[in-house]
């Protein structure tokens, strides 16, 4: 009985570091629509992660929870934000004050923090519990916000937001897979409306500015 719980934390450390993974690609990325593609297969391995906790730890209303992620996440989330981008006919991310190497080696350190000060807590010293998937759960968190902050167009800080929502899906499913489903799809939910809201903006600012760039924003008009 003792190879279920192994199976369960191998395969979420192995998907966790691969959402870890794409979380970089996406920093990487210069074109947007690849931003988009890279959160639709972000999305589509932590729906992988829930059908394995679920099969693991024997909680079938996470297969419902899969089936949601991936209509929403994989598949209607990717095709509002790639009719918004061909539209606006922009297909160049918008860089910040830094280059992208220095993107990726500040998202590295800040990363690096979260994960290794997570791995210190003392309630993570469980031989069934993913501890080292709940670290990199942190470090997804963490570098989404590094790709909100350095970029300096709507669509990588929506992204880099979608894909925040990821790693708090991928800290749940480590720790409290055993939620109740209605507060799992109220997470779905709360997507929902932050698509909603991203692509409003996306629209008025495009339509006002003719770009998606938010580098004029920090300046007050009268």
């Amino acid at each position: 009985m003792q190879t279920a719980p192994d199976l369960y934390a191998a395969s979420a450390n192995t998907l966790a570091v691969a959402i870890l993974l794409v979380e970089f690609l996406m920093l990487r990325a210069s074109l947007l629509r690849a931003q988009v593609r890279l959160y639709a297969t972000q999305s589509f391995i932590v729906a992988i992660l829930a059908v394995v906790v679920a099969a693991t730890q024997h909680i079938p209303e996470l297969y419902a929870l899969a089936a949601l992620s991936l209509l929403l996440k994989v598949v209607v989330v990717p095709m509002v934000v790639l009719r918004l981008l061909r539209d606006a006919d922009v297909e160049i991310a918008g860089t910040g004050v830094i280059g992208v190497a220095s993107e990726v080696l500040l998202a590295m350190v800040v990363g690096g923090i979260g994960f290794f000060a997570v791995g210190r807590l003392p309630q993570l010293a469980s031989p069934v519990l993913p501890s080292a998937a709940l670290s990199l759960s942190v470090a997804v968190v963490l570098v989404s916000f590094v790709l909100m902050i350095v970029r300096t167009d709507v669509v990588s800080q929506a992204i880099g937001f979608f894909s925040l929502e990821n790693g708090v899906s991928l800290a749940s499913l480590v720790v409290a897979a055993g939620l109740p489903l209605i507060l799992e799809v109220a997470f779905l939910f709360d997507l929902l409306v932050a698509v909603v809201v991203f692509g409003v903006l996306m629209r008025m600012h495009h339509g006002r500015a003719d770009t998606l760039s938010t580098a004029g924003l920090n300046r007050l008009r009268g």
